[in-house]
């Protein structure tokens, strides 16, 4: 691999693999150790609502391995803000990722409410990484609002399904001069390399790791997968510039 590093705000990274805590959060030192061992992630997400609490992950987290609160159970812009700094003020840094949903069956974000967030945390000089429905109108708006990335959902939470958003995304790609991380959905190593192939800057993965029977297995295989995508990408593939319809 060449030498190709991942910047998001003030952060940089070397691995584009991510670990989530979506609606399978199953935070075990077994799941955890996987990730950073065998898969190379150097970024875990963390629900704000679970610290101090029984849930809590980061007493298991590595310390070099950076910590990206999330705000996982906010309705509102409002709770989201409230959240992120809550994590600034435990000492979480800058960085965040605004979860915003007011649907419990699908989990689906509220675009609206996460543009109204990004431009207030952004203001107050954090780092957002907003979780979206791929949207091309909603993702200049929060590019303009100072989102420092973009997470873009494959298809809904936990579902596996991979890129059912995938000719939206590519949208994004080709519109959008932001990182772009793909999140929700990804549940095997080759959709992840299909997200790398076409220009992804990231995958964020959590129930493919969980669910596995052997998590060391299936952590190494995103870590290769999301390499050989990389690869194929800046190698000058035409598989990033496949028609598409604007």
């Amino acid at each position: 691999m060449i030498n190709d590093v991942l910047k998001i705000g003030n952060e940089t990274f070397t691995s584009r693999f991510f670990l989530g805590s979506g609606k399978t959060s199953r935070y075990t030192e077994e799941l955890i150790s996987s990730a950073v061992k065998d898969g190379g992630v150097e970024l875990i997400s963390v629900a704000i609502k679970t610290l101090d609490t029984e849930d809590d992950p980061i007493r298991m987290i590595p310390e070099n391995v950076k910590i990206l609160p999330n705000t996982l159970g906010a309705s509102t812009a409002e709770e989201a803000i409230e959240m992120a700094i809550t994590a600034r003020d435990r000492g979480l840094g800058n960085m965040i990722k605004i979860e915003i949903m007011n649907d419990s069956k699908y989990l689906l974000p509220d675009n609206n409410e996460t543009i109204k967030a990004t431009s207030e945390l952004a203001d107050k000089g954090f780092d957002v990484i907003p979780y979206i429905y791929p949207s091309l109108p909603i993702c200049k708006l929060l590019r303009d609002a100072g989102a420092a990335a973009i997470m873009p959902l494959a298809s809904t939470s936990g579902s596996n399904k991979g890129l059912a958003t995938r000719d939206f995304i590519q949208v994004l790609l080709h519109e959008i001069n932001l990182p772009i991380i793909v999140d929700a959905g990804i549940g095997r190593p080759s959709q992840a390399c299909e997200a790398m192939e076409i220009g992804c800057a990231g995958v964020m993965a959590n129930t493919a790791l969980a669910s596995a029977a052997n998590q060391h297995l299936m952590a190494n295989a995103f870590k290769y997968a999301i390499m050989a995508g990389r690869e194929a990408y800046l190698s000058g593939s035409e598989l990033q510039s496949e028609n598409i319809i604007i």
